[in-house]
């Protein structure tokens, strides 16, 4: 009877951290409807200001470099002023992002608006994972949070399908506006919601601490586990950090992280899920159906996603990172040639859309998926602020470069070229993938950093 009781108390816990994680996770779909949308606002936007071809990309680029500030820093802002209160801070800066968008009277004004919402989506991308990660019960903290990969997909799709219900109006003020809705539910969310028991006794609350973790956890919940794996970092600690980030072995495995980032990136997986609209209208499909493509690719990125999350375990991080590299060069090599022939050619047309949605499959799927499971699990604990934020600044300079540069390549070399390029760049990553990431699917922290310390000093352990 006892054990039914406790049961019962452990599954109403489990039950509040889900609603408290979904709550949390609305952070990542406004981060894929922020990412998202402008592929099709883009078309009726370059209609309003005239915009050139690099006015275009700076206008989508400027989220990015907002996105690189925020990733960087938000980890310290969480440290200093709490998890909760950073993601408020992020909810009341995707209202007024969305709300300056929809106003913009200039390109200058929207790119503005546009870097203000990069902040608050570099920021909400390491720190919503972070809250659901402490808030979570040990048995089904993987579930949560991945909770957020899966929502970042879905406000694409949703970002895509808002585009194509105001095709026809070519309405992109209220495109980007509509982003404000669901920050309004983040924010009066995230107000009804504690802090977490690890930021909570870094502030020396430990009765709310306890309150809050036997809450999300169950009855039998005790402060000593958080205190041992969250405790604060002293100064002293943050000494140690930056002294280890000398070190020869985790120097090494930082760069690894880091150029795993931009192995992300270099796909051209972006320039794919930014500026397929507009691709498809420089082969003759009105701008108003080229938004409609946007659904398909959001439809298969939702749905390759949540494969991918399922059989990563299964397959391995590093044999699913180097599935997806192949796939996705392999497709961008067949999509050139066809790309060059589609041209107010319909078969041509719907020919390269399959292409790029296959190529959209393996990037979720396989690329995507696998990327931050590996960049969270090679970081090495001694320097893991600094090394994840490290990362994520290589990520998203990378998902800048891509997008600032993608459509004046296609200006000066053509879409099929440009295609090509990031095939290479993609068969690229493959060949640093297969000589330096290792496979750290089932194996612990611990030796994950043993093998990185051997192969630093010229060992394979």
């Amino acid at each position: 009877m006892i054990a039914d009781v406790n049961d019962a108390r452990t599954s109403h816990g489990s039950g509040r951290a889900i609603a408290v994680a979904v709550i949390a996770a609305l952070g990542g779909l406004l981060f894929g409807y922020d990412t998202g949308v402008i592929s099709g606002a883009l078309l009726f936007i370059q209609r309003s200001f005239e915009l050139t071809a690099a006015q275009e990309s700076t206008v989508t680029a400027m989220l990015l470099v907002g996105a690189a500030l925020g990733a960087f820093t938000g980890g310290r802002v969480a440290d200093a002023i709490g998890r909760r209160a950073t993601v408020l801070i992020g909810a009341v800066g995707f209202i007024v992002g969305s709300l300056w968008c929809a106003a913009a009277g200039s390109a200058f004004e929207l790119g503005a608006a546009r870097t203000l919402l990069g902040v608050c989506i570099g920021g909400v991308s390491i720190v919503v994972p972070m809250y659901i990660s402490e808030m979570s019960p040990p048995h089904i903290r993987g579930r949560l949070v991945s909770l957020n990969s899966l929502m970042i997909v879905i406000g694409q799709l949703v970002a895509f399908l808002t585009n194509s219900a105001l095709a026809e109006s070519g309405s992109w003020r209220w495109m980007l506006g509509l982003g404000a809705l669901p920050a309004v539910v983040l924010l009066v969310g995230m107000l009804l919601l504690p802090d977490t028991p690890a930021y909570l006794l870094r502030r020396d609350k430990r009765e709310r601490a306890l309150e809050v973790l036997r809450d999300m956890h169950g009855p039998q919940a005790e402060l000593s586990d958080v205190e041992i794996a969250e405790g604060s970092m002293s100064e002293e600690q943050r000494a140690a950090e930056r002294a280890a980030l000398k070190v020869p072995w985790i120097r090494r495995a930082v760069i690894i992280a880091m150029f795993i980032g931009v192995t992300q990136q270099v796909t051209g997986a972006n320039a794919i899920m930014y500026f397929a609209p507009t691709m498809m209208n420089k082969v003759g499909l009105s701008a108003e159906n080229s938004v409609y493509t946007s659904i398909l690719i959001g439809t298969v990125s939702v749905i390759a996603c949540a494969v991918g999350m399922s059989i990563i375990d299964r397959i391995g991080r590093r044999r699913m990172l180097i599935i997806g590299l192949v796939g996705c060069a392999a497709s961008l090599t067949v999509l050139a040639p066809v790309y060059a022939m589609a041209s107010d050619s319909r078969g041509g047309a719907m020919a390269s859309l399959g292409l790029m949605t296959v190529f959209i499959a393996f990037q979720q799927a396989a690329v995507s998926v696998a990327t931050w499971l590996l960049i969270s699990e090679i970081v090495p604990a001694e320097v893991r602020g600094a090394g994840m934020g490290l990362a994520g600044l290589a990520l998203w300079a990378a998902n800048w470069f891509v997008a600032q540069s993608f459509l004046p390549m296609v200006e000066a070399w053509g879409g099929s070229w440009s295609f090509l390029f990031f095939a290479v760049t993609g068969a690229m990553a493959l060949a640093f993938t297969w000589k330096m990431v290792p496979e750290t699917t089932g194996r612990s922290l611990s030796e994950v950093s043993a093998e990185l310390r051997a192969a630093g000093s010229g060992r394979r352990g």
